[in-house]
């Protein structure tokens, strides 16, 4: 592979390591983590120094387990198959069965990585991955402590762990108080792959790389904000995990509240990490509490036909698969602004994008005729057709027609590559021990302590409006818009929508 010397894409090449993933037999391992990890080998991101230990329940051979992931990576790698590049990373990709609360079951895998880590020329550096059910983040964690203690040396030691990352908030401070007895805050990696996206982590660069925002980026311009991430697949077979969790868990309080921080956060002092995760901490705190009153009128939930049907849901769930919030950052800048939030699964399309509206136009000129001209609109595409579009007002050439066009961006068009897999930058990031995308302790808590009282409030109220799969939500979810006298806006494509 490469030096720990930058390559030339201006990437650096991680340190040595073991990258150990708990739950290895998983899904997200096969489809995500190491297509991922052969991407980073491709690149030459991974040093010879490296390797790679499963770590399940399930026995399994070696051989097949590595087998299984080549053929993994073959349908889900964003780069092409390289034999050669496959080769190399075979070999330093190993099995070890084991329970995940047996502390000799711990020790017998640190001996195995021990002998690993003097085979490949590591040094004593570990990154843990929590690829597990939650319930099993407690006694891994307590077992990697334990072993910790017992080999103290001057490696670096990281742990990532994977969403959800509690139920509410005194679940996620019990587990956050677990991990801070045995890894400092620096060592602990919560991982949110909505960060990881290229036009999530693009919303600084368009903010604050371009003069052009700043002035009108306020509640003096802006009408409100749509944040919208829609699914057109149902639950399918993580109905049993759905159940317990929901929409409001599952997406808003981790990748929607990460990317609302993010567009509404003030300027940071600099790129470090915690610069940037002080402001978008700032930025969740301010905004407004919901009362009985308000989460009656600010919250709406659904739950599509045949929901209930599904393996391991209750006949009587009330479990939402929808969701609308609305919600303010009751701060200097965006006061009176309302930030509209909206996730469904089994909708009419799949799209993840933020949208910003200003205000109309005064009436003096343009606006007092029978078509008003649309507001102008700055959409920010997250998924499908990655990039963002400008809708502005023109003449219409020969007439005095007025109509609104776009100025498109795609990233795909524009640089002639699809962007990297959001696993593939965490990854990366977490080796080399950059914590930028990743959720600080404080940032958990806060969006928790937000989502809480509607999470109390729903358990005791009303059943979810129903309805039909392939449609944009139950018809309530445009009357919550509708009585304050906007839309939700309706994606057509990479152009921009309506």
């Amino acid at each position: 592979m490469s030096s720990n010397s930058p390559t030339r894409n201006g990437s650096r090449c991680s340190p040595s390591c073991i990258l150990t993933i708990f739950g290895a037999t998983g899904d997200l391992t096969r489809r995500k983590l190491l297509p991922a990890i052969y991407d980073l080998a491709a690149q030459d991101l991974l040093p010879d120094a490296f390797a790679v230990v499963g770590f399940g329940r399930r026995p399994q051979d070696e051989t097949e387990f590595r087998s299984g992931l080549g053929e993994g990576i073959k349908e889900f790698a964003r780069l092409e198959w390289n034999e050669q590049k496959w080769n190399w990373l075979c070999e330093r990709i190993f099995y070890q069965q084991g329970a995940y609360g047996d502390a000799e079951a711990h020790a017998t895998l640190e001996e195995r990585l021990n002998g690993i880590a003097e085979q490949f020329g590591v040094a004593g550096n570990r990154l843990y991955y929590l690829s597990t059910p939650p319930e099993e983040f407690a006694p891994i964690i307590e077992n990697l402590g334990i072993v910790r203690k017992a080999h103290k040396n001057d490696a670096w030691r990281r742990v990532i762990v994977e969403k959800p990352f509690g139920q509410d908030l005194g679940s996620a401070q019990k587990l956050n108080a677990l991990l801070g007895r045995y890894f400092s805050e620096s060592e602990v990696f919560r991982i949110d792959h909505y960060l990881g996206k290229e036009t999530v982590q693009n919303i600084l660069t368009l903010r604050f790389g371009n003069l052009l925002w700043e002035p009108l980026w306020n509640n003096h311009y802006i009408d409100h904000v749509q944040i919208v991430v829609s699914e057109k697949v149902d639950v399918g077979k993580r109905a049993g995990y759905y159940e317990t969790s929901g929409a409001l868990r599952d997406m808003v309080v981790n990748h929607m509240f990460q990317v609302m921080s993010l567009v509404c956060m003030e300027p940071p002092v600099s790129l470090a990490a915690d610069d940037i995760r002080d402001e978008k901490l700032k930025a969740l705190r301010a905004i407004k509490s919901l009362d009985a009153k308000g989460i009656a009128q600010n919250t709406l939930r659904g739950q599509y036909t045949g929901y209930r049907e599904a393996e391991g849901v209750a006949p009587d769930s009330k479990t939402e698969t929808f969701v609308a919030l609305k919600l303010e950052v009751d701060n200097w800048r965006w006061a009176g602004v309302p930030i509209y939030l909206r996730h469904g699964k089994a909708l009419e399309e799949r799209v993840s994008e933020v949208v910003i509206r200003w205000k109309d136009t005064p009436s003096v000129l343009f606006n007092d005729g029978p078509e008003k001209l649309k507001s102008n609109m700055l959409v920010m595409r997250i998924q499908p057709h990655d990039g963002f579009a400008l809708r502005m007002n023109a003449k219409v050439p020969g007439g005095n027609e007025i109509r609104d066009v776009r100025m498109n961006f795609d990233y795909s068009e524009t640089f002639g590559a699809e962007p990297p897999e959001a696993y593939e930058r965490l990854l990366h990031d977490a080796l080399i021990g950059d914590s930028t995308l990743f959720t600080r302790r404080d940032e958990s808590e806060t969006a928790w302590a937000i989502v809480d009282p509607i999470l109390e409030a729903w358990q005791n109220g009303p059943a979810p409006f129903e309805y039909t799969p392939s449609s944009w939500g139950p018809p309530e979810g445009d009357e919550f818009m509708a009585r304050d006298g906007r839309r939700w806006h309706k994606p057509i494509g990479k152009e921009g929508g309506e």
